[in-house]
C-alpha cells in the first residue's frame, strides 16, 4: 500500500464516528452533474477514491452505477461497510488503487484529493479508467465572509502544520495532467444547518489535524468553539445554526 500522511492516519483513525457525525452531507443539485457531467448511470462502474466514511457515496448510489469504495484508514471504511453493505469497500491508497486496469468509468474524489495530488496518483487513476472515463473532483468549501466563520479559521490554524489542504491550492499544481483532458468547473450553493455543537463543534474537530490532537489539547479547542458559539447571536440565539458552503466541482476525462 502506498504512504498515507501521517495527520491524515491517525485523525481519521480516532475519529472516524465524529467525521459522519460532524461532516456536512453533499447537496442534491449535485446528482445532476454525475448524471449529466460524469454520465453516471445504472450501465456504469464509478469509483470512490479516499471515501471516509461514505458521505459523496451515498449521492454515487442514487446515480444507479456500480460503487466501489476504496479508503486507507480502517477505520473510516468500517462506518462505510456499517451504512452501505452494498458497496464493496476496499483498503488501499491512491497511488496503489486495488483494481484492474480500465475497471470503471468514472472516479471520483470528494473532499480527498488534496491528500493525494501527486503525477503517481494520477498515473493510478488514468489506469484504471477506461478510455473516456472522468475523473471528478468535489469539495464543500466554507464561506469565511463572516466575522465568526473567519474566526473559526483562527482556531484552527495554529494546529495545521503540514497538513494539505483544499484551500491552500497545491492540489491544482499536477494540472494539466498526462493522459487527461482539461478541467472542467461546476460550482452549488450548499448549507449545512442543524445544532451549533453539530454543525460547529463536532465539524471541525472532525478536521484531519484537530482530530490527531491528544484528549487534552482537543478538549482545548473544542472550549474556544464553544466559546465562540456563546459570543455570536447568529450561533447561539436559537436551537438551529446555518453554514454557508459552496461546492465545487471539477472533472477532466481520460484520453
Amino acid at each position: 500500500m502506498g504512504e498515507v500522511h501521517e495527520l491524515a492516519a491517525r485523525g481519521f483513525a480516532r475519529h472516524a464516528q465524529s467525521y459522519a457525525r460532524g461532516r456536512p452531507e453533499y447537496p442534491a443539485a449535485l446528482d445532476e452533474w454525475l448524471r449529466d457531467g460524469l454520465g453516471l448511470s445504472v450501465a456504469h462502474a464509478v469509483l470512490d477514491l479516499g471515501a471516509g466514511t461514505g458521505k459523496l457515496t451515498r449521492r454515487l448510489l442514487k446515480t444507479g452505477a456500480q460503487v466501489w469504495a476504496v479508503d486507507p484508514v480502517a477505520e473510516m471504511l468500517a462506518r462505510l461497510r456499517q451504512d452501505f453493505p452494498e458497496v464493496d469497500a476496499r483498503s488501499g491508497t491512491a497511488d496503489a488503487i486495488p483494481m484492474s486496469d480500465a475497471s470503471v468509468d468514472a472516479v471520483v474524489c470528494g473532499q480527498s484529493f488534496h491528500w493525494f495530488a501527486t503525477a503517481a496518483a494520477l498515473r493510478e487513476i488514468h489506469r484504471i479508467l477506461r478510455p473516456g472515463g472522468h475523473l471528478g473532483l468535489v469539495w464543500n468549501v466554507r464561506d469565511e465572509s463572516t466575522e465568526w466563520a473567519s474566526g473559526l479559521t483562527r482556531i484552527l490554524r495554529p494546529y495545521q502544520g503540514d497538513a494539505p489542504r483544499y484551500s491552500d491550492g497545491a492540489w491544482r499544481k499536477v494540472f494539466p495532467a498526462p493522459g487527461f483532458g482539461p478541467l472542467q468547473e461546476w460550482r452549488f450553493a450548499h448549507a449545512h444547518s442543524g445544532p451549533a455543537e453539530k454543525v460547529i463543534v463536532d465539524r471541525f474537530l472532525s478536521v484531519s489535524f484537530i482530530a490527531a490532537l491528544d484528549s487534552t489539547e482537543r478538549e482545548r479547542v473544542a472550549v474556544q468553539l464553544r466559546k465562540l458559539i456563546a459570543r455570536t447571536p447568529a450561533l447561539s440565539a436559537g436551537p438551529t445554526v446555518t453554514v454557508a458552503y459552496e461546492t465545487l466541482a471539477l472533472s477532466c476525462v481520460r484520453d
